[in-house]
């Protein structure tokens, strides 16, 4: 039995002559705590200060740096490292707001069904282009347009998050609940699927299901697969409380 080694990782400021850095406001969240299950309650110790707006933030600035660093780069492995990077959390990230964030919009605010069957859909559609971005190569033909494309359509769903869904969760949430909503954000993805699958049904029960089915293969998966090396990277995280 393949048993994950236990690393333990501060948070802290590294220093980086590779990559862009990120912007100092950032509380930084280092990569390696998320990919190593041993540090997972480490990782899970900011969802006490943080609302689930920030916490939802910090996962969209870090698929934002991710793929910037795809695009700015030359260097396949480097493009394939934060590619893997890139699939990983937004597949988690994607899952965990469609079993937590989604059903408590859908009870807290009056259009919350509407708003969250639309976002359900823009997710869909994000699916079904991660899946296929997930299957290329960096040098593909493909690689950088297919990527592109799904950035835009996935900046646009960002941007009606943070400015229109978020607020109006918060509002009606109050600060106690939405600490318990991004405690409970945080604990999901961890056991949700690091890659796309598009065919599996987006609502619970059904859906949470599947992840539990799923999320076991993926993560086998991701013993094998190449992320970025912590060590030469500013960790990155989303909007301090």
């Amino acid at each position: 039995m393949l048993r994950q080694p236990v690393r333990f990782v501060r948070l802290m400021r590294l220093q980086s002559t590779t990559y862009s850095p990120v912007s100092s406001h950032i509380l930084r969240r280092a990569y390696a705590e998320y990919h190593f299950p041993g540090n997972r309650a480490e990782s899970l110790e900011h969802s006490q200060i943080f609302k689930i707006s920030q916490a939802i933030e910090q996962d969209h600035d870090e698929l934002r740096d991710y793929y910037s660093r795809i695009v700015s780069s030359n260097d396949h492995d480097v493009q394939r490292r934060f590619q893997n990077a890139f699939i990983w959390e937004l597949a988690r990230h994607s899952i965990a707001e469609e079993l937590v964030v989604y059903p408590s919009m859908e009870k807290v605010i009056p259009d919350g069904m509407q708003r969250a069957d639309h976002d359900r859909a823009e997710h869909q559609k994000v699916k079904k282009q991660l899946y296929e971005f997930q299957k290329l190569r960096p040098g593909d033909q493909k690689f950088l347009p297919t990527l592109e494309g799904l950035f835009q359509d996935l900046k646009h769903h960002m941007k009606e998050e943070e400015e229109e869904d978020l607020v109006k969760l918060e509002s009606a949430l109050g600060l106690t609940r939405s600490k318990e909503l991004c405690h409970k954000f945080e604990k999901t993805k961890w056991f949700s699927p690091t890659r796309s699958h598009p065919s599996a049904p987006d609502k619970p029960p059904f859906e949470t299901v599947v992840a539990f089915m799923t999320a076991p293969i993926d993560k086998i998966r991701d013993l094998f697969t190449k992320f970025p090396d912590y060590k030469s990277i500013k960790p990155y995280g989303g909007k301090s409380p």
